[in-house]
């Protein structure tokens, strides 16, 4: 029998897995039969959008995440945006494929194709209220972002935040991934402190070739990170391959219990995962379904 320590962290290992969203680009969502045999009802699967990305992709890919009986979260892309009526399209197409949660980004274009700039900008544009899109996820960056400064970052959560609650959006975080759980927790503690209560979802790279995710991590301001996971002996035993499951198994063991927080009636706001799977869903998913029963 393992010792208690062992049995609490298997169980909150559990949990994470089974409340885990994961992300995958448009042109890997696999048809719904696949899809269904990967993940369970209800999943929570996330359609980033890249500079390059084309809008009927992200729509199909959405419409076989449904058919399988889960929820897309498809990425809006701030600086896609070329005008207000292409904004107003887009949202208009969405929601009629069924879509009704989105995950906000600025994007990765030197520079903005129109008008919006940022996540708050298009906030401000009053479209997503009005095409009744309330449910939102935002970017969070617990190693810092490689093009603004934390005060920005701090003072655009504060817009967001606010826009939340003047508009009674559902409003969450997820974070950009992260190879250790030291700087994801320290940067929990730091927002939690600030008095932010928002559920996060904390971004774990799925099981990857780890010269792919070297790659994606210095494209994604995770570069310091990279660099030093590349010098990291353990990496040559992984025989060229990540795997999530130290990372998760840290975050479980330090993450507060789910429920009522000791000594208080509020609950604990929640923390969940969010697998990226860089188009490795079979893998990710197997991950997921090793960790939800325990073995690993």
């Amino acid at each position: 029998m393992p010792p208690p320590a062992e049995t609490r962290i298997r169980a909150a290992l559990r949990d994470l897995a089974l409340g885990a969203s994961v992300e995958v680009p448009a042109r890997k969502v696999p048809p719904p039969g696949v899809l269904a045999g990967h993940l369970p009802r209800g999943a929570a699967v996330y359609v980033p959008f890249p500079s390059k990305g084309r809008w009927p992709d992200t729509i199909a890919a959405c419409e076989r995440v449904l058919a399988a009986d889960m929820k897309p979260v498809p990425h809006l892309s701030a600086r896609s945006m070329r005008s207000r009526d292409e904004l107003g399209d887009w949202l208009s197409a969405l929601v009629e494929t069924g879509v009704d949660s989105l995950m906000l980004v600025a994007g990765d274009r030197a520079a903005p194709a129109g008008p919006y700039s940022d996540t708050p900008a298009l906030l401000d544009s009053g479209l997503l209220a009005e095409h009744g899109l309330r449910r939102l996820g935002v970017t969070s960056y617990p190693e810092g972002h490689p093009l603004v400064g934390p005060v920005d970052l701090d003072e655009a959560l504060r817009r967001k935040t606010e826009y939340a609650r003047a508009t009674d959006s559902e409003l969450w975080l997820v974070t950009q991934f992260v190879f250790s759980p030291a700087p994801a927790l320290a940067w929990l503690a730091r927002t939690r402190e600030a008095g932010c209560t928002l559920p996060v979802r904390i971004g774990v790279p799925g099981p990857v070739a780890l010269r792919t995710l070297i790659g994606y991590a210095i494209r994604c301001g995770v570069g310091a990170s990279a660099r030093a996971l590349r010098r990291t002996p353990e990496v040559a035993r992984l025989a060229g391959r990540w795997s999530p499951t130290p990372i998760a198994r840290e975050l479980a063991a330090h993450l507060p219990d789910r429920g009522e927080a000791p000594g208080v009636r509020e609950r604990v706001p929640a923390v969940d995962i969010h697998l990226y799977t860089f188009g490795g869903l079979a893998d990710a998913a197997a991950w997921l379904s090793r960790s939800c029963t325990g073995h690993r």
